[in-house]
């Protein structure tokens, strides 16, 4: 690396740094180069419980849930102003722990969470109803009641997030939980923990209350601690459908609520009157946007069969021009997966789909030249049935695959039939059918001729299916983090 970073090596706990309890620590590694790059403490269970006491006192005996919503408001903005002043350090950061090229880090992986915490505390806290009168209501034989409808933050929060985005997967946790007034115990992926541990320090320069928000590092234990606690009310969870259902079914156990945030495996529906250009672009970003390490990423594209070998032409020679390598060198457009053991995942289902007869009509092997590094190249399958395992696995990796369909009823029939309902996109020149087809998709949310303004806070962002459960996101995040109270008495 090129460009000098500064990361935070200790715990956050009850307000305080810490190297925690345990002798063993994680090793985190730049994934271009190998590199360790950091060390820092595993949290033992008894750190995880230590932090989940803390969260307990802030939430039960300290000021944060009582303070008015304005007055939460005013500190969410010092602790964007802190990011936003640091930003830099952050975007080194990301590069470094992540992989990401330098035009992603600076984008979607730091500035964009800046950009929700002002949003949530200049646009969602204000104008939100925390309190709402209710109608006087005639009760035969009893009377006339009345009374307010209280929003009120759920409780001690567990927020366990993933390695892919790991800055903006936190704070999209972090943020509506502190707006509710919640307490929280944040654990980042144990890959790219350095951008999570920062977060404490944007906590105590924008004056936090001790306890309020916790980070602890760790993997299974300490995450199985804090989704089985008794004291933890809510469990939000970004990751994996697998590991989704066992941290579903640990909070189960006590009756936590459940937020998950889970796999994808989005299509992508280019009809015959589609703008290809853009068409194919988006496909390009779907593959490629941070080795296609994305739960919402469009990695699996059907194409109206009169146009699919003119688009398959287009795509490869795209996919040909991306420049893959270290995201510290200005000119890589693609960095590598976070692990030897992902880029083992992604290889061998490339080998699945050969198997299964699909054609690799580019990549598929590791990129020449780089000795290095967890890369592997982008790859593309035409020749794919819905069916096949690689039209139904989220790689989580540069890989692609190519559908052909004859009617828009049978490109909604095979978007919908997968496991998963995260994203989706239909290009058309007809915009009311490619409207009425995004209606019929089962996907959380569906896009229009690349008609997104990018990451937008003011959109719910969640799943159907095992896509997950519940939204994040703006209000919309804000929600789930806040339960509802009546509060009636008889009118005189």
């Amino acid at each position: 690396m090129t460009t000098a970073y500064a990361f935070s090596s200790q715990l956050y706990i009850d307000g305080r740094r810490t190297d925690g309890a345990s002798d063993t620590g994680l090793v985190v590694r730049n994934p271009a180069t190998e590199e360790t790059i950091a060390e820092v403490p595993s949290a033992s269970v008894a750190d995880v419980h230590r932090a989940v006491g803390a969260a307990r006192r802030a939430f039960d005996e300290g000021p944060w849930p009582r303070m008015r919503p304005a007055e939460r408001a005013a500190v969410l903005s010092r602790m964007a102003d802190e990011m936003e002043r640091r930003l830099p350090e952050l975007v080194a950061v990301n590069m470094a722990e992540a992989g990401s090229v330098r035009a992603l880090a600076e984008t979607l992986q730091t500035r964009v969470p800046v950009t929700h915490l002002r949003d949530m505390a200049e646009r969602v806290m204000p104008a939100f109803a925390w309190e709402r009168p209710m109608d006087p209501t005639l009760a035969p034989g009893i009377g006339i009641s009345q009374g307010v409808l209280r929003r009120e933050a759920f409780g001690v929060c567990a927020l366990i997030s993933a390695y892919n985005f790991p800055f903006f997967l936190s704070m999209m946790k972090v943020i509506p939980a502190l707006a509710a007034g919640c307490t929280a115990v944040l654990k980042p992926a144990p890959a790219t923990p350095l951008e999570s541990l920062l977060i404490g320090d944007f906590a105590d320069a924008a004056g936090l209350p001790p306890g309020v928000l916790n980070i602890v590092t760790g993997d299974i234990e300490a995450g199985r601690e804090l989704t089985t606690h008794p004291m933890v009310d809510l469990v939000s969870f970004t990751g994996s459908d697998t590991v989704g259902r066992m941290v579903y079914a640990q909070a189960a156990a006590t009756m936590k609520k459940a937020v998950l945030e889970l796999g994808g495996k989005s299509a992508n529906i280019v009809c015959a009157d589609a703008d290809l250009d853009g068409a194919v672009r988006s496909s390009l970003v779907g593959i490629t946007t941070h080795a296609g390490q994305g739960c919402s990423l469009l990695t699996r594209t059907l194409v109206h069969e009169s146009v699919h070998d003119e688009f398959v032409t287009r795509l490869t020679a795209g996919l040909a021009r991306v420049r893959v390598g270290d995201p510290a060198d200005p000119a890589t457009t693609m960095g590598p997966l976070i692990s030897e053991a992902q880029r083992d995942k992604v290889e061998k289902l490339i080998r699945v789909g050969a198997e299964e007869g699909a054609h690799i009509v580019q990549g598929g092997k590791r990129p020449p030249g780089l000795e290095r590094g967890y890369f592997v190249e982008p790859t593309l399958f035409t020749g794919v049935d819905n069916a096949m395992r690689i039209a139904r696995t989220e790689f989580f990796g540069p890989v692609g695959v190519v559908i052909p369909f004859r009617t828009n009823d049978e490109a909604v029939r095979i978007a919908n039939d997968s496991p998963y309902g995260l994203a989706g996109a239909v290009w058309s020149a007809d915009t009311l059918a490619a409207y009425e087809m995004a209606a019929r998709i089962r996907a959380g949310g569906v896009t229009i001729n690349g008609g997104s303004a990018g990451v937008n806070p003011r959109v719910a962002f969640g799943g159907y299916k095992q896509s997950g459960l519940g939204r994040e996101w703006g209000e919309f995040g804000l929600e789930e983090f806040l339960q509802t109270k009546s509060v009636t008495w008889a009118a005189r």
